[in-house]
């Protein structure tokens, strides 16, 4: 069982592995002052990495019945906590029922809602590092090494047929068959269009392979998770970026040492290589909106991250 107290001021949770670690914990203080949040507060949900259902139903079940619980960011168990407890929700967006997961929990007039945010963060974050036009100028490939919540919001955005300005071809690669299998379910009817490949990787050097292969000015994407709740690298030490690529590590903390393998090749490689700052922060300023229903503009969003740049 969880140790959930009842709350007596205005809560926010994060639902994760090892919450205390985070940034958002000292962060969240100064960014409810600035937003007006009087006596608002951040609580840490710790969960195992793929628990027993029981766990996430428990955690979800008490924000929705404990009256000053307001709602949750969820990472990690994205899609864990959506299969476990999505019938305790009075509403799910449609990209949560889409894509089978969830990373906001809110409350509204009542009702319990669930939203999928990450389409839409990782679409911010995107946006600030990759050039306009990369894609139709360069043809280059979209790698991601992993199959959860990030790895599903990271593809379906950069591929949403809407979109003239998009990869040439979709690889995805994971550690587990059942994840891997999913994110190609949700891939073909998001983009039937365009030619993908789907790898079982449990060794790092499989990863390695598909490096080997891909075309120049691609985007190489760390969405496992490894070097932050969980060591290593989704690549051996011997894996080779293609040339003039984007490289992004979606974490921020832990030992990064993706991060540090791409920096060692990008001189010589000539790559841009991204943390996962941006998305840390536009990641949390959705949900923040979401739980406190406030409307953060591009002054407050500047105001916060400017804030945030203080805690780097």
């Amino acid at each position: 069982m969880l140790k959930l107290q009842k709350a007596e001021r205005p809560t926010l949770y994060f639902i994760g592995v090892t919450t205390a670690q985070s940034s958002i914990m000292k962060l969240f203080p100064l960014w409810a002052k600035a937003l007006g949040l009087k006596d608002a507060i951040i609580r840490g949900i710790d969960i195992g990495i793929h628990a027993d259902a029981d766990l996430y139903r428990e955690a979800v079940e008490f924000i929705k019945n404990d009256e000053l619980s307001l709602g949750a960011l969820v990472t990690t168990h994205k899609i864990d906590l959506y299969h476990a407890a999505k019938d305790l929700f009075d509403y799910l967006d449609p990209y949560a029922t889409m894509f089978g997961e969830l990373s906001c929990i809110s409350k509204k007039d009542g009702r319990l809602e669930g939203y999928a945010k990450d389409p839409i963060s990782s679409g911010l974050a995107l946006e600030a590092f990759v050039p306009e036009g990369y894609w139709e100028e360069h043809g280059g490939e979209l790698f991601v090494m992993g199959a959860g919540g990030s790895a599903i919001a990271i593809s379906a955005y950069l591929l949403d047929p809407r979109k003239k300005d998009r990869p040439t071809k979709l690889i995805v690669s994971n550690r587990s068959k059942q994840r891997l299998d999913e994110i190609e379910r949700i891939m073909k009817l998001v983009a039937p269009d365009v030619a993908a490949a789907y790898y079982l990787t449990p060794e790092s050097a499989k990863n390695d392979e598909i490096l080997s292969g891909l075309k120049p000015h691609s985007l190489v994407v760390n969405a496992t998770g490894l070097g932050k709740d969980q060591p290593g690298s989704p690549i051996t030490d011997e894996g080779c970026f293609p040339s003039q690529s984007l490289v992004w590590e979606l974490n921020y903390r832990g030992a990064l040492d993706y991060l540090h393998q791409a920096n060692r090749q990008k001189e010589g490689s000539l790559l841009h290589v991204e943390d996962g700052w941006i998305y840390f922060i536009h990641g949390w300023t959705q949900v923040i909106q979401e739980v406190f229903h406030l409307d953060i503009d591009p002054a407050a969003f500047a105001e916060l991250e400017s804030i945030a740049g203080t805690l780097r």
